[in-house]
């Protein structure tokens, strides 16, 4: 069975600037052309009274417009409240999406964090397949980072089942890597894009020698800005999976759409 998967940062639909203008249009667009059938979504502005009175801006929350017309199960995790709304992370499927929880992960008061967990049930050819899915988004201090890695960690094994198929997306923060190091040697998951990548290269004997998960990453996962991608900040973790394609989109249009790139893997069921 083959599915395709992507982790997205939409910046709350609108842009940076002081003038804030609508981009929730632009995303809906990117994920039609995505064609995605799970997508992780962070920074989804639920509730945004502020706006909701702006030229463009459309009624009703943000999943119920991204949604409409394209995925009909989702989910939702409320990170950041505040008087005028809120925001958190969100799993947009095409599969069923059964139980799913949201776990505060949050290191300090000024950086609000989740980890939001639910399991999405798969008709494959061999019967109903109970897939894991995991969408976090981790602070901006390295120290939060690598708290927030090891709450992972011990969700992951406590929580799902091993051997159960599992993918963990989102966006990391992590350009120095440490988190990644740390998933890699604590979980039974690979990193979709590297793996990808060293499938696709020739190998030397430099490759042989050291662990791939140690290896310069490929230039093909960079996500941010999205002016300019350089770092790697938003990642694809799966266990249960064979990771056939990696992509991140390109061109203006992409660029103007979000402060990040979306992540792209085409995957199946190993």
């Amino acid at each position: 069975m083959k599915i395709r998967v992507a982790t997205y940062n939409i910046h709350k639909g609108v842009s940076g600037s002081l003038r804030k203008r609508v981009r929730i249009h632009d995303v809906k667009l990117a994920l039609h052309s995505m064609d995605a059938d799970i997508v992780f979504l962070q920074e989804v502005q639920e509730k945004n009274d502020r706006m909701s009175t702006h030229n463009g801006y459309p009624t009703g929350t943000q999943l119920d417009f991204l949604c409409t017309g394209s995925y009909l199960h989702r989910a939702y995790g409320m990170n950041a409240v505040y008087p005028h709304g809120h925001h958190g992370n969100a799993i947009v499927s095409r599969h069923a999406i059964g139980r799913h929880l949201n776990h505060d992960i949050s290191d300090h008061a000024l950086e609000k964090r989740g980890l939001l967990h639910a399991v999405s049930h798969f008709e494959t050819s061999k019967g109903a397949l109970d897939v894991h899915l995991i969408n976090t988004h981790f602070g901006l201090i390295r120290r939060s980072r690598v708290r927030q890695a090891e709450f992972l960690i011990d969700f992951v094994k406590s929580e799902v089942p091993k051997g159960a198929p599992l993918i963990i997306a989102g966006d990391f923060n992590d350009w120095q890597r440490g988190v990644d190091l740390v998933l890699h040697n604590e979980l039974d998951v690979f990193e979709a894009a590297s793996e990808f990548n060293r499938r696709q290269s020739k190998p030397r004997l430099r490759d042989r020698l050291v662990p791939w998960r140690e290896l310069p990453r490929s230039h093909t996962a960079r996500t941010y800005p999205s002016m300019m991608p350089w770092l790697q900040l938003d990642r694809i973790y799966v266990r249960g999976f064979k990771v056939n394609d990696v992509r991140v989109p390109k061109g203006v249009e992409w660029a103007q759409r979000s402060d990040h790139m979306p992540l792209i893997a085409d995957m199946e069921v190993a």
